[in-house]
């Protein structure tokens, strides 16, 4: 079965303890070598995972709470790897999958195995998939492929390079938007100035973060923030009321990944940053 998260009214949040912020909308422990672990949330139906295979491959499993006959019966699937050159076999076709590139699985796909091209420097896919009504086609992208926009400025601490993957100019699909975020170095500050989405709900998760280093995620309401402390290889959960941003104690990088009422990238609303609270 899958660990489920459900969702929260942003009311209730205010009322949080940082144990219970964690418990709610932390993802962790989902990085682990030779496992496949994945955690659905209620939030727009966004199933999170990460796949670690080392020496065997590693399949796609169905979960008894699909109620499918397999995981994409009725689903889509954005993949990014964060680690070591990997490849991912869609329905017996096999796709090299490395480091910072990122492949779309469309609705209909029956078999998905993920495999490490060296286990001593293992690939670790990050998965996002949200239910979907069509079938696009599988779709790789890598990262030099990827729309990338310069934002931010050094003098702010948040110079940062966006890479937009699955979105309405890139790789098509029916609810996914999904891309990653590399901060220079130097900068820490991400999201800035902070924004939501009514209409979608999004997931972070933090990679390239040293050991002795940790991110402080900011949340809620703009006009009443929380944050939790986040390492490497962990995701966080960001409902649609509630601000995603963030501070490193040294430089990083995020993949985004988002589903909901629209795919407009552009579509959120911004907070000033003299307005947070």
């Amino acid at each position: 079965m899958l660990k489920v998260l459900h969702t929260v009214h942003p009311e209730d949040f205010k009322n949080y303890r940082t144990d219970t912020i964690r418990e709610r909308f932390l993802i962790n422990d989902i990085v682990k070598a030779g496992e496949l672990n994945c955690v659905y949330t209620h939030y727009d139906r966004m199933i999170i995972g990460a796949v670690t295979p080392t020496d065997t491959p590693l399949n796609l499993p169905n979960y008894p709470n699909l109620r499918a006959d397999y995981f994409l019966e009725r689903r889509e699937l954005g993949i990014i790897n964060v680690a070591g050159d990997g490849e991912v076999v869609v329905d017996r076709i096999s796709y090299d999958v490395n480091k910072l590139d990122c492949l779309y699985i469309g609705k209909g796909v029956k078999e998905v195995s993920f495999k490490s091209k060296n286990d001593n420097s293992p690939a670790v896919f990050y998965l996002l998939s949200a239910p979907a009504h069509k079938t696009y086609p599988t779709t790789l992208m890598t990262n030099a492929e990827a729309a990338k926009v310069s934002a931010g400025h050094q003098s702010t601490a948040n110079s940062r390079v966006i890479n937009k993957y699955i979105h309405m100019e890139g790789i098509q699909s029916c609810q996914l938007v999904m891309g990653l975020t590399i901060l220079s170095s130097g900068s820490v500050w991400n999201t800035m100035p902070p924004h939501v989405h009514d209409r979608r709900m999004e997931a972070y998760f933090y990679f390239d973060v040293a050991a002795d280093q940790q991110i402080f995620h900011l949340m809620g309401e703009g006009n009443e923030t929380r944050h939790i402390l986040m390492k490497n290889y962990e995701a966080v959960v960001s409902p649609p009321w509630s601000i995603h941003a963030g501070s490193g104690t040294a430089n990083y990088g995020f993949i985004w990944g988002m589903a909901g009422e629209n795919q407009d990238y552009t579509d959120m609303d911004a907070l000033a940053i003299t307005d947070l609270r």
